[in-house]
């Protein structure tokens, strides 16, 4: 079992940065791959950015590419989402999630909220 916990949202201005945080606890943090999902009031949630262990591989999705960065610290088992140059497009809640054995999205965190204004 993986507990996730999300923070670092918040109300920023068109072309701020953030950082989001997400600390896991339970089990070895190198052993299941991560990502970042987001939801916007009435939508549905989409595929932010994904990290992989192997090869440290790094998936971004278009709408963020070249402004958001996905990174991980093994030692304080968290993973990261820089985000930069923000949008109002970009205002949701954020969640982080770890696969599990099967390579589905299995756990999850509760989220935080990122608002940015224009």
């Amino acid at each position: 079992q993986v507990q996730l916990v999300e923070s670092g949202g918040g109300f920023v201005q068109a072309g701020d940065s953030l950082r989001l945080s997400c600390t896991a606890s339970g089990r070895t943090f190198s052993t299941y791959d991560m990502g970042w999902f987001r939801q916007a009031p009435g939508k549905e949630r989409e595929f932010v950015a994904s990290f992989r262990w192997s090869g440290r591989n790094t998936v971004h999705a278009d709408s963020v590419k070249g402004r958001f960065t996905i990174s991980t610290d093994n030692a304080k088992s968290t993973l990261y989402l820089q985000m930069n140059s923000l949008k109002p497009e970009d205002t949701a809640v954020y969640y982080c999630a770890a696969r599990d054995y099967t390579g589905h999205y299995a756990y999850w965190g509760q989220g935080t909220q990122v608002t940015v204004s224009s």
